[in-house]
C-alpha cells in the first residue's frame, strides 16, 4: 500500500487529536484562537493540494482497492477542505456560545476526515465506515449546546433517524454481498449485469439508496432536516447543510455509476419522481417559515431535489452539473449561515424579524445575506442560476436521448419550484431593507476574520456565476472516471 495516498486523511485526523489535546494545555480564555490554528493548518493542506503536491495529486488505490484517489475524489476533497475552513470561521465567531470550544473544533475536523474518506470510497465497507464517522461526529455536534433543550431534541432526532438510515444501508450492503460475494465497487461492476434480474440484489441496491436518501434529505427521508437545522448550533447546521449533503452525493454517484452502472436504469423513473416531489415539498414547506434556520432547512430539501435531478438524468452532464451546483451552494449557504451566526447569536430565536434594519447595522452583512438569497433563488448572474441551468439542461438532454417524457415534467416542476422559492427568499431580503419592525439597534462590529469570510463567500458566488467554465471543466474532468 502506498501510504502517501492517505496522507491527507492522516494529517486531518492528527489535527483533530492535537486540538483535543490542546484543550488540556491552552488556557480557557485563549482556546477560541485554536480555531484560527485549525484554519491555518487546513489552509496549508488546501494550498498543497491546489499546487499539485501532496496526496490529493496522487492517483491509485489503497486497502486492496477499497480506497481510491482519482479525479472525483480530488474535486470533493478540495471541496470539503474549503467548506471546513469556512465553517471554522463561523465557529470562531460563534465560540462565545460554546462551553468546550476546542472539542467543538476537533469534532468539525473529525467530521471532515469522514468526508475525505467518503470521497475516496470504492468499497461498501469503506462507504459505511466513512458515512458512520460523519454521522457519529454530527450526533455530538448537533447536541453540543447541552444547556439548550432544542439542541438536545435535535440530537436525539438525528441519532434515531440516523441509526435507522444506517440500518437500511447495512442491510442493503448485506444483501448485495450475499448475492454477489463482492463489496469492492470495481469488482461489483464486473458481475452486476449477471444479477440484473435478481430481486434480492436489486432490493439491496435500493436499501443502500434509501440509506443515502436520509443523508441527503431526499423525500420521503427528510423528516429530520428542519428540526435538526433549527436546534443545532449554527456552525453545525452550516457544515451539515453542505458537508454532509455533498458526502451523500459523492457516495450516491459512486454507487450508481461505479458499483452498479449496468442496473441504474431500473431507478430512472423512481429518481424522477423523488426529485420532483423533493423540490415541491421543500419549497412549499418553506413558505410559512419565520425561523431562518428552519427556512434554510426546508430550502436544503428543495436543493437536494435539484441535485437529484442531475442524478436522475443518468448522464455525464448531469453528474458534472451536480458538482458545479454543490460548489456554488457551498459559498451561498455558508454566506447565509455566517450572517445568522453573527447577527442572531445573542437572540433566543433565529427569527427573520431579527434581520430588521441590518442594512443600517452592517451593510456588509446585509449585502452578504442578500446575495446569498438571490443566488439560492437562482437569479442571474450568480452561481445558483448557472447551477440550476446546467441541471435543467442535463434533464432535457436525457429526455431527448431516452424519449422519456417524465424528464419534461420534472423540468416543469423544477421551474415551478424556482418561482415558489422567490417568495420566501425575497421575504428575507424584505426584512433586511424594508421591514416595519425596524428597531434602533447598535451597529454590528465585525472582526477581521468575519469580514474575510464574508468577502470570500461573496467572491465565490460571483466568480462561479460570471466565470463558470473553470469549475465546470474541473467537474467534467472529475466525473469522467464514472461509467
Amino acid at each position: 500500500m502506498n501510504a502517501s495516498l492517505i496522507s491527507l486523511e492522516v494529517s486531518v485526523i492528527a489535527l483533530g487529536l492535537v486540538l483535543m489535546l490542546a484543550d488540556l494545555l491552552v488556557p480557557a480564555a485563549r482556546r477560541r484562537f485554536l480555531g484560527y490554528a485549525a484554519i491555518a493548518a487546513l489552509g496549508v493542506l488546501l494550498l498543497t493540494s491546489l499546487s499539485g503536491h501532496g496526496s490529493c495529486s496522487l492517483t491509485g488505490t489503497a486497502f486492496h482497492g477499497a480506497f481510491i484517489n482519482d479525479g472525483l475524489s480530488l474535486f470533493f476533497k478540495r471541496f470539503f477542505l474549503i467548506a471546513a475552513i469556512l465553517v471554522l470561521f463561523i465557529a470562531v465567531e460563534f465560540s462565545d456560545r460554546l462551553a468546550a470550544v476546542s472539542e467543538y473544533y476537533s469534532l468539525i475536523v473529525f467530521a471532515l476526515a469522514g468526508m475525505l474518506f467518503a470521497a475516496s470510497s470504492n468499497d461498501f465497507a469503506m462507504l459505511f465506515v466513512s458515512i458512520e464517522l460523519i454521522t457519529i461526529t454530527f450526533y455530538v455536534l448537533v447536541s453540543f449546546q447541552r444547556g439548550k433543550l432544542q439542541s438536545l431534541e435535535a440530537g436525539v432526532k438525528y441519532l434515531i433517524l440516523g441509526a435507522l438510515s444506517s440500518a437500511f444501508m447495512i442491510f442493503g450492503i448485506a444483501l448485495i454481498w450475499g448475492t454477489t460475494g463482492k463489496l469492492n465497487f470495481t469488482e461489483l461492476a464486473a458481475v452486476a449485469p449477471q444479477f440484473e434480474t435478481s430481486k434480492i440484489f436489486l432490493l439491496g441496491v435500493l436499501l443502500v439508496l434509501v440509506g443515502l436518501g436520509f443523508k441527503i434529505s431526499a423525500f420521503p427521508f427528510q423528516i429530520w432536516t428542519p428540526d435538526v437545522y433549527q436546534g443545532a448550533p449554527t456552525p453545525t447546521t452550516a457544515f451539515l447543510a453542505i458537508g454532509s449533503k455533498a458526502a451523500g452525493f459523492v457516495l450516491l454517484l459512486r454507487v450508481l455509476f461505479t458499483a452498479v452502472p449496468n442496473v441504474t436504469h431500473h431507478w430512472e423513473n423512481l429518481l424522477i419522481v423523488i426529485s420532483g416531489i423533493t423540490i415541491l415539498y421543500g419549497n412549499l414547506c418553506a413558505l410559512p417559515q419565520r425561523n431562518l434556520k428552519r427556512l434554510l432547512g426546508y430550502s436544503s430539501i428543495s436543493h437536494a431535489g435539484y441535485l437529484l435531478l442531475g442524478v436522475a438524468a443518468l448522464n455525464a452532464d448531469g453528474s458534472a452539473a451536480i458538482l458545479y451546483y454543490l460548489a456554488g451552494y457551498l459559498f451561498t449557504v455558508l454566506a447565509a449561515f455566517l450572517v445568522i451566526a453573527l447577527v442572531l447569536r445573542h437572540l433566543d430565536a433565529e427569527d427573520i424579524s431579527g434581520l430588521a434594519g441590518l442594512n443600517q447595522r452592517s451593510p456588509l452583512l446585509a449585502a452578504t445575506m442578500t446575495i446569498s438569497m438571490v443566488s439560492l433563488a437562482g437569479i442571474p448572474p450568480l452561481a445558483g442560476f448557472f447551477g440550476k441551468f446546467l441541471l435543467l439542461k442535463s434533464a432535457v438532454e436525457a429526455a431527448q436521448t431516452t424519449q422519456n417524457h417524465g424528464y419534461y415534467y420534472l423540468v416543469f416542476v423544477a421551474l415551478a419550484g424556482v418561482v415558489i422559492s422567490l417568495y420566501y427568499y425575497f421575504g428575507v431580503i424584505r426584512a433586511i431593507y424594508w421591514s416595519k419592525e425596524t428597531k434602533e439597534l447598535p451597529p454590528i462590529e465585525l472582526s477581521g476574520s468575519a469580514k474575510l469570510a464574508a468577502w470570500v463567500c461573496i467572491a465565490g458566488i460571483f466568480w462561479l456565476g460570471l466565470f463558470p467554465n473553470t469549475v465546470l471543466n474541473l467537474a467534467i474532468q472529475a466525473v469522467s472516471v464514472l461509467k
